[in-house]
């Protein structure tokens, strides 16, 4: 199949560099504003697309693959995550699944340790008193948070992110504890000076920071739930750039509320755009709308992965970021 007349539909804008790359390459139909397809427009896409491009907001399940038309043979997703794509069916029906991972590692990792500093130190209380015109003056008193040297931080998934969130810890003098499916090599916990621990029970009851790193699974869901926060110290903060379903978030707002927790930093939530607004009242709660891999080298990176993927696959061979059933 020539890639001139490969029929790309993509489902967001994506930077004006690889809008005009994937024009140059394919028969591209790209989105003409940034606001998320309906459903009967992802339906018609499906039915006419070689490759269907799509990002997080789009939910790709049984229902919807099942009206794809047969010249669908890939969806090359915008995006390391792909839980809302039902990779099952698709490639039941033949279709294949790629992804962009690794762009976003490092991005990430940044955005963890910003919103560690941001609740640890109050820094958003702080905006808002200079905002509002509302400043005394500096005080002996006034803000005081905690310092990050010689918090314990423990770690929730100890892959690309968890492991780059260790080594900027590291660097403010924390020290890193982590909990995951498999222990790291010996020679990589060493590197990282890293603790792991077998029991995430164990772990939590332990640490003043938790870094939730882990995707959405079905055996992740709620991994934090009410019982496991509970085993947190009262002064410990959490901070989610993952997924949300991992937390219990209604759980979460009761405790932070109550006092049981010290404070937390959201980047992500459980209903996706429908954050609990009683975490919005919170002056000891970060709420960031989903922008921790926001950078434009990394979307643009993430754009070069989408194109590399449909032309590999276009020219025969195997996307290189192809999702199998053992990585979910």
């Amino acid at each position: 199949m020539p890639n001139r007349h490969l029929t790309v539909v993509v489902t967001r804008r994506l930077p004006e560099v690889v809008e005009t790359r994937m024009r140059e390459l394919f028969d591209a139909r790209l989105s003409d504003d940034d606001t998320p397809m309906s459903r009967d427009a992802l339906t018609a896409a499906l039915a006419d697309a070689d490759v269907l491009v799509p990002s997080l907001t789009d939910r790709i399940d049984a229902g919807l693959l099942a009206q794809a038309g047969p010249r669908l043979k890939l969806i090359a997703n915008y995006g390391a995550g792909v839980d809302h794509i039902d990779v099952a069916t698709a490639r039941a029906r033949g279709i294949q699944v790629s992804n962009t991972p690794g762009v976003m590692t490092d991005d990430t990792a940044d955005m963890v340790m910003a919103l560690i500093l941001a609740v640890t130190r109050r820094l958003p209380e702080g905006m808002a008193q200079m905002q509002t015109g509302d400043w005394p003056g500096w005080s002996p008193t006034a803000f005081l948070g905690s310092r990050l040297g010689g918090k314990r931080l423990g770690i929730l998934g100890m892959g690309r992110i968890g492991q780059a969130v260790a080594r900027r810890a590291a660097a403010f003098g924390c020290q890193v504890h982590y909990h995951n499916r498999r222990r790291l090599r010996p020679d990589v916990e060493q590197a990282l000076e890293a603790t792991w621990w077998e029991s995430l029970d164990q772990m939590v009851a332990r640490v003043d920071i938790l870094s939730v790193n882990c995707p959405h699974t079905p055996g992740t869901f709620h991994l934090m739930n009410a019982r496991r926060l509970a085993l947190m110290k009262k002064t410990a903060v959490v901070v989610n750039t993952s997924r949300g379903e991992v937390i219990d978030e209604n759980a979460l707002t009761r405790m932070l509320r109550a006092g049981d927790l010290a404070g937390a930093g959201l980047d992500v939530y459980e209903r996706g755009r429908e954050v609990n607004p009683r975490l919005r009242a919170l002056p000891n709660v970060v709420l960031l709308p989903h922008m921790g891999s926001a950078t434009v080298e990394g979307r643009i990176e993430m754009g070069e992965k989408v194109i590399i993927n449909i032309k590999t696959f276009a020219d025969g061979h195997r996307p290189p970021d192809l999702i199998v059933p053992a990585m979910l």
